[in-house]
């Protein structure tokens, strides 16, 4: 029985985030998704780690417990420092083995922000020096660059990040192992650049309400504990590494270049075009994750990586799925009494979207969210890519589909 992870959300003390990011609610959810581990994030903050405390339950491996679900200690700060002439803006995950490891990290990180103002806190310090505080705390703790290719706050971020790792953490490069590659890239765009070769890829949804838990996962062979995931992402091992999950890339709201306020949106090769100017307004374009990738990458696209990469697989999330089935927002009740009937029935989310026959599938779905849930195995889907903040559209059905099918009754 595969064993699925979600190592980086957020709670309810984060900026723009749901109120019902609490445990209570992350374990409903986990279990309608067929999620096993979730990351606490958030531990940086003092009212959140207090309610961690009293909820979560230790077990003998590193990790805790609530109800059906484990939990493991993660947070994500917000590095900002001054580097190599330019200001830099990096998040990054910290992991940690245990409270009071994290009392102690807490302690330290006070020195350069203010954990009380948010979930994710904004810390004056070079992330090599994170690195190094961290690491000084506990050697079992370790650090995964965040979401590395989105514009803003990331390790290749086209406005305040590097172009390389090297640059970045200097020294304690040999203590990075594992990259978040984020929403709006896959493993594959990360693989056309080599010098992440020796990095383990991994994806998480950096959820910020419940019903985006596990949009991207980590799926591994057997249940595994807090040194079992460090040892993985040091070693890449495949036998128990088994994929990622992850969005189509170009649903990233900054897979593509672009200007939302003229409502542009460019490739790569379109954007160098125009000087990487808006045609419009003549303002800069917000360079996206591809653009990026493209400057950086020393490998040409399409390439399908070394024998040694991890494996992953698109998806869509099964309420998107339901939505579209029945033409209806993807927010509304009929989508979420269907979408809890389905996975309550089948046994969770990952489990009805990877493993579960089409002949099992009929026998309790409609045949339209069936053909749907098929459709995006084979990876048959419309894409129109996102771009400056603006979330792309990954479609299963197109307009005349539905026209000829809306009148038919879905269950």
């Amino acid at each position: 029985m595969a064993f699925i992870a979600d190592f980086h959300i957020h709670s309810k003390f984060s900026r723009a985030t749901s109120k019902d990011m609490d445990i209570s609610h992350l374990d409903e959810m986990a279990k309608l998704k067929g999620i096993d581990l979730v990351g606490t994030s958030d531990f940086t903050h003092p009212v959140w780690l207090d309610s961690l405390k009293r909820t979560l339950s230790p077990e003998e491996d590193g990790l805790y417990r609530f109800r059906n679900t484990l939990f493991i200690l993660t947070t994500e700060v917000n590095n900002i420092f001054y580097a190599q002439g330019a200001t830099r803006k990096i998040h990054n995950l910290i992991f940690a083995p245990s409270f009071d490891v994290v009392e102690k990290i807490n302690k330290n990180l006070a020195s350069f922000g203010d954990l009380h103002s948010d979930g994710r806190p904004t810390l004056k310090m070079e992330a090599k020096d994170l690195v190094e505080a961290v690491l000084g705390i506990d050697e079992d703790a370790f650090i995964v660059p965040a979401h590395i290719w989105t514009p803003w706050f990331s390790l290749f971020g086209a406005n305040f990040g590097f172009d390389s790792i090297e640059e970045c953490f200097g020294e304690y490069t040999k203590y990075i192992y594992a990259l978040e590659t984020g929403l709006s890239s896959d493993p594959q765009m990360n693989w056309r650049v080599s010098s992440l070769d020796r990095f383990t890829l991994i994806s998480n949804s950096d959820a910020h309400s419940p019903s985006r838990l596990g949009r991207e996962a980590n799926v591994f062979s057997y249940r595994i504990g807090y040194e079992g995931i460090k040892k993985i992402f040091r070693e890449k091992n495949k036998e128990e590494f088994l994929y990622t999950v992850e969005f189509f890339p170009q649903e990233g709201k900054y897979h593509y270049d672009g200007h939302r306020g003229c409502s542009l949106c460019f490739s790569p090769q379109e954007s160098q075009k125009y000087k990487n100017l808006c045609p419009k307004c003549g303002k800069p374009l917000t360079i996206g994750v591809m653009h990026r990738v493209e400057t950086l990458a020393d490998r040409d696209e399409g390439f399908r990586g070394t024998e040694d990469n991890i494996p992953f697989k698109h998806l869509i999330p099964l309420s998107e799925i339901i939505a579209e089935a029945l033409d209806q927002g993807v927010d509304t009740k009929a989508v979420e009494e269907r979408y809890r009937g389905i996975t309550q029935r089948l046994g969770g989310e990952f489990k009805v979207l990877l493993e579960v026959p089409e002949s099992e599938l009929s026998r309790s779905i409609s045949s339209r969210v069936v053909e749907g849930i098929m459709r995006v195995r084979k990876g048959k889907v419309k894409i129109k890519c996102g771009y400056d903040g603006v979330y792309g559209e990954v479609r299963v059905f197109d307009e005349e589909e539905k026209k000829k099918e809306k009148q038919l009754d879905l269950f």
